[in-house]
């Protein structure tokens, strides 16, 4: 495996090690030579496939991703994979050459030497930012508005508000009570931005691996974007990785113009994050 010239390979390196044992305590791997597919086993939503950490074989190929395609159609899974291409530059000709689209998106990660963010500076008025226990009122919203935010990508405002909640809430109440379980059970942290009774921003971290975490899913419903709920919401997880000694966040942006949102808060693009 190679890595950007200009990218640390220690950070890199610790992103890819948690990229690679995050899945398992959820799921089953099955080997594939050069990629490594993961099989989930709790119900939530389905893995990936991922190079193989580690893998001095030889260089993966079309053929390989085909393979684990047609093992992800055996399962009824969605055809996805994801990888740091400085990581693994060889996957994304090979991704490309068996027929599926590559989506890139920028990882940035948070210095160790960063300080945490002044939370109560970045909170607007009349919101409460809250890191939600399995049983809080706003945790059915908080999923809800993770869900219809990721239907309605970009940083626009939109129409799709408060009102959309509770249809989304019944429709989500499955993954609202998985949350719940692993919200109880310690391996997942929810951070919501409340307004009004409801969760109109949400994001987590899936777990601490090694002082390794990522903030994932921050997600803030259309009508309330362009606040900073979002920010505020990263800051807080942040303050929430590092109570839980994380040495090493990282996450990854939708798109360019989201990753310089980020950047505010001291995080720095260091490479490009892959999916299909």
């Amino acid at each position: 495996m190679t890595h950007h010239p200009t990218a640390p390979r220690g950070p890199l390196d610790r992103v890819d090690r948690y990229r690679d044992t995050l899945p398992r305590r959820i799921g089953r791997a099955e080997d594939f030579g050069a990629l490594t597919l993961f099989v989930r086993e709790d119900g939530g939503r389905p893995l990936h496939a991922r190079p193989t950490r580690g893998w001095r074989g030889r260089p993966v190929t079309a053929a390989d991703v085909a393979a684990v395609r047609a093992r992800q159609r055996e399962l009824g899974v969605p055809e996805s994979f994801e990888w740091v291409h400085e990581s693994a530059p060889g996957l994304r000709p090979a991704v490309e050459e068996a027929g599926l689209p590559v989506t890139p998106c920028p990882l940035l990660i948070l210095p160790e030497e960063a300080p945490t963010p002044p939370l109560a500076d970045l909170i607007p008025p009349g919101v409460q930012v809250v890191t939600l226990a399995p049983d809080a009122p706003w945790l059915p919203s908080a999923v809800a508005t993770a869900y219809l935010s990721f239907a309605h990508l970009g940083t626009q405002v939109g129409d799709v508000g408060p009102a959309d909640l509770p249809e989304a809430q019944t429709r989500h109440a499955p993954e609202t009570a998985l949350m719940a379980r692993r919200i109880r059970e310690g391996s997942t942290t929810l951070v919501a931005a409340v307004e009004d009774g409801v969760a109109v921003s949400s994001g987590l971290l899936p777990g601490v691996v090694d002082g390794i975490t990522e903030i994932c899913a921050v997600a803030t419903l259309p009508a309330a974007r362009r606040r900073g709920l979002a920010l505020a919401v990263t800051a807080a997880l942040i303050h929430e990785a590092r109570t839980r000694e994380a040495h090493t966040i990282f996450l990854g942006a939708t798109d360019p113009q989201v990753a310089r949102v980020y950047t505010r808060l001291g995080f720095r693009l260091t490479a490009t994050a892959l999916e299909t």
